[in-house]
């Protein structure tokens, strides 16, 4: 069995408003949460409690998310800024 090699370069990676992206998924995480709420009732009674705390979870990682991609980028940048 021959080792798979590939064929061309690999694309350089995208880069593009990160924190932007992450506050954007962040926030639709946490309007799913309070689209659900007023259903509290339905989803205990049918056994979807978790759907409202996964949402508030996604929430919650989002904030993580949005506090690490904003000193990622602040290192790239003092990275940047250090070379010559």
């Amino acid at each position: 069995m021959a080792k798979w090699t590939p064929k061309h370069e690999a694309p350089e990676p995208l880069e593009g408003p990160v924190v932007a992206t992450v506050a954007g998924g962040t926030a639709i995480w946490f309007v799913l949460f309070l689209v659900q709420l007023p259903f509290y009732g339905w989803l205990d009674d049918n056994g979807h409690v978790w759907w409202l705390w996964t949402c508030l979870f996604g929430t919650a990682l989002g904030l993580f998310g949005i506090w690490y991609a904003k000193g990622w980028e602040a290192a790239v940048r003092r990275k940047a800024a250090s070379r010559p």
